[in-house]
């Protein structure tokens, strides 16, 4: 029997500025695959906005969660995005205990060598123990940097052998053994490309993509939301890399056609119909 696979999404819903769930559902969608989202903040623009409300979901999120036990709901995978807090952390550790699942975690933890404001040490201490739920991580050089406790490197460029390194270890820490270290920048490199990193189990191997104007909000969540569809359809990690990078580049140069604000994001909603 033909069956719709489904996904719990974790993270925050923003109302304005392309980023978390209203980047990741529609994508996800586009991909066959229904998003349960299960939200932890509401936020009226995303923070790199001056002025923004947000409304932590922290105290309502058990409460969600048990109208979901008590309607028998399941689930084919988990996804996990920006975490507000410890106690979100902890809330998402009995969640995937309660509910058996495929695991896909993306630590939203910082960038370019920075950990986020909002980022504690005990936080950072409990994402590192909710990999050991995780059959996929997908962190950026900078969290990959956090969860082993490592330094980051000068100017963010890093050699394949150093990112082999660093993501055997992080595999090391999960059940499924697989990662993707994202966006990174390898000492081979002129500047042109930027790299994703895929470690299978202890297959390598390196996805570039044109490296095209800066950073522009949501970028990361539609790179996992393509990734983690693709790979939940059965996509080989390759295959599924290679199309979220392709999907990301195309929407990038198109906001530069557009002239968007770094902060508006990606205008993906141009190519959802091109996703299969």
């Amino acid at each position: 029997m033909i069956r719709q696979k489904k996904i719990a999404l974790i993270n925050d819903v923003t109302g304005f500025g392309r980023c978390s769930v209203t980047v990741e559902l529609p994508i996800i969608s586009a991909l066959k695959i229904q998003v349960c989202p299960l939200p932890t903040a509401l936020l009226s623009v995303h923070t790199g906005f001056k002025n923004y409300f947000m409304d932590d979901f922290t105290d309502r999120m058990g409460d969600y969660i048990d109208s979901w036990q008590k309607n028998n709901l399941t689930f084919d995978a988990i996804a996990t995005g920006f975490l507000g807090s410890a106690a979100q952390i902890e809330i998402v550790r009995r969640f995937i205990k309660n509910f058996p699942a495929v695991v896909i975690i993306d630590p939203v933890m910082g960038d370019h060598g920075k950990i986020y404001a909002s980022y504690t040490k005990e936080m950072c201490r409990r994402m590192r123990e909710l990999l050991e739920f995780a059959d996929l991580v997908t962190p950026n050089l900078t969290e990959a940097c956090e969860l082993l406790g490592v330094a980051y490197p000068t100017g963010g460029v890093v050699s394949d052998s150093e990112l082999a390194t660093m993501a055997a270890n992080i595999a090391a820490k999960t059940r499924g053994g697989r990662v993707i270290i994202t966006g990174v920048t390898l000492d081979i490199d002129d500047g042109s490309n930027i790299s994703n990193f895929i470690f299978d189990k202890g297959q390598i191997n390196i996805v570039p993509s044109r490296r095209l104007g800066g950073d522009r909000s949501g970028t990361g969540d539609a790179f996992f939301a393509v990734v983690a569809a693709s790979w939940l359809n059965g996509e080989s990690l390759i295959d599924a890399t290679g199309k979220a990078a392709e999907f990301v580049t195309k929407c990038i140069a198109h906001a530069d056609k557009l002239n968007l604000a770094w902060n508006w994001g990606l205008p993906f909603e141009e190519f959802l119909t091109e996703l299969h």
